[in-house]
């Protein structure tokens, strides 16, 4: 196995969009809203499970040699499976902790053979995109073909997946993830305006469908920060940034009633004070007896819920599932990637990593996924590949000199 310089690694393989979109199969999950036609629950998980286990065996086939690039991204998040596994041996979450230590075992792996590619360009970016946008694209299709099933009552109104079972939760941050790195795209010139519109305006139809406010915030607030990274270097970006405040302002003036009704969701204002109920599940998961084996790693991988409840929240699903342990490992993937985008010079893909990051620093609050394979460490790794420093180039090989032709007489001579 090596590291550093990979001859020929410039040019990225079509297989690794192949096996990157298998990875976003893999994480898009097994429950959610009613679909159209009804998908048994293990026909999904059949589904997803195989596309990981493709997305690996395409991963290795297309670098049989093993050649990788070692960073603190990668290690630390196989460092991640050792309480994973540790927690999950004792079985007190069953045997579906086992297999879901398989299966971020299998996809850390991928990520890791996947790491010859990570050139600190956007290569990956455009992937992530087309993928989600493609998932999106599915969910567009189930509003047109079931309006009802897509806006159910049972979600209050909010938009889901109707051909398959995504939740609103997951299309908005899917959608404003795809926004944000589109505008980054659009304000870095690697994307033209028309392109960009085709994915930016559908997807924020989408977001507002939705009504949700994580996503939303995480939008906004990756997008100032990443934007402002680009501020003292991009002329476009403070054009971008500029309009950007004089629309926010007129929109809060003219449909201030409109947005906040849009934001509260029918909901009391207690009720949007305590995260949507959010806390009691944290409060009674905090207060719950434990061993110190069971502080410091966990009950072992389970489906992020507790008492049958969603917990909602990264570290505390960490927290309850690897312990402490795995806590610190995720907080220390996050304080990572965070001060290696700081320490390095404004450029378009520092950008876009401090945006992925800054996205899943605050949806970490309200949503899990931060401690098992899931779109959020996608994500992350997308931001890990952007931050790689880019590999040096090979000096050409020196042309061989032509042989001199020696006569016949004086090669008799000698």
């Amino acid at each position: 196995m090596s590291t550093g310089h990979i001859p020929g690694a410039d040019h990225t393989p079509k297989t690794v969009g192949a096996v990157w979109g298998l990875l976003v199969l893999n994480t898009l999950g097994s429950t959610g809203a009613r679909t159209i036609v009804p998908l048994p629950r293990s026909l999904i998980q059949m589904v997803t499970m195989g596309a990981l286990v493709a997305a690996f065996a395409l991963a290795l086939a297309v670098n049989l040699r093993l050649r990788i690039r070692a960073g603190a991204f990668l290690f630390l998040l196989t460092l991640l499976l050792v309480p994973s596994v540790i927690s999950s041996a004792g079985l007190e979450s069953g045997f579906g902790a086992l297999f879901r230590c398989v299966r971020l075992a299998l996809f850390v792996a991928t990520l890791w053979l996947l790491s010859r590619w990570w050139d600190g360009s956007v290569t990956f970016v455009r992937h992530h995109i087309r993928m989600y946008f493609a998932v999106l694209g599915s969910v567009a299709a189930g509003l047109v073909i079931s309006p009802g099933a897509a806006l159910p009552e049972l979600y209050g109104g909010r938009l889901v997946g109707a051909l398959w079972p995504l939740t609103p939760p997951q299309i908005g941050q899917y959608a404003a993830v795809i926004i944000g790195l589109t505008v980054l795209l659009v304000l870095g010139r690697q994307a033209d305006r028309g392109s960009a519109a085709v994915v930016i305006v559908p997807s924020l139809v989408l977001l507002a469908l939705t009504h949700t406010r994580t996503a939303t915030l995480g939008l906004l607030i990756g997008l100032a920060a990443a934007i402002g990274s680009l501020a003292l270097t991009s002329a476009a970006a403070r054009r971008f940034f500029t309009w950007a405040v004089l629309c926010a302002a007129v929109a809060a003036v003219g449909f201030g009633s409109a947005l906040r009704a849009w934001f509260l969701r029918g909901q009391s204002q207690e009720h949007f004070t305590s995260f949507t109920g959010r806390e009691k599940v944290w409060d009674a998961l905090l207060a719950a007896p434990r061993t110190t084996s069971e502080r410091l790693f966990g009950m072992g991988l389970g489906d992020k819920s507790f008492g049958g409840l969603p917990i909602d929240n990264s570290w505390l699903a960490v927290y309850h599932e690897q312990g402490l342990t795995g806590a610190a490992i995720v907080a220390l993937i996050v304080v990572v990637l965070a001060g290696v985008a700081l320490l390095r010079p404004p450029s378009l893909p520092r950008a876009c990593a401090i945006f992925l990051i800054s996205y899943c620093a605050i949806a970490s609050y309200t949503e899990a996924g931060l401690g098992d394979a899931s779109p959020y460490l996608l994500h992350l790794a997308v931001a890990a590949s952007l931050l790689a420093a880019p590999a040096a180039a090979v000096p050409p090989a020196a042309p061989e000199a032509p042989r001199r032709r020696v006569p016949r007489w004086a090669r008799n001579e000698r």
